[in-house]
């Protein structure tokens, strides 16, 4: 992943997104649907209708930039309320990239001993 300043904001788009879409009419979502601003120098992420592929918009401050992610195997965990947004830390984000439930992340038990 591109590393990003701390103060960026993760803005989860809820609900479906056409996945044909690219920066111009996402970033137009992002004014219309989000009542946010596309060029703030904050993520917005959206979600394909099989939830196994998601789309990230980001303006650095020199340009536009769109980030796409395909699952081979299970489902991004999004947010069941549709029409609104939802932000998310950087981390909750990394989560959500590598297919784990970003709401609830569990840690694994560690072995004692090697056996």
């Amino acid at each position: 992943m591109i590393a990003m300043p701390g103060n960026v904001r993760v803005w989860l788009a809820t609900g479906y997104t056409d996945m044909r879409r690219g920066f111009p009419s996402l970033a137009l979502q992002v004014q219309e649907v989000l009542h946010k601003d596309p060029l703030s120098g904050h993520l917005f992420v959206f979600r394909g209708r099989r939830s196994d592929l998601v789309k990230a918009i980001w303006h650095d401050g020199q340009g536009a930039c769109l980030f796409t992610k395909k699952l081979e195997r299970g489902k991004f965990i999004w947010p069941s309320v549709a029409g609104e947004s939802v932000t998310i830390s950087p981390a909750q984000l990394s989560y959500l990239l590598s297919g784990i439930d970003w709401r609830n992340p569990q840690e694994t038990q560690r072995p004692t001993r090697v056996g």
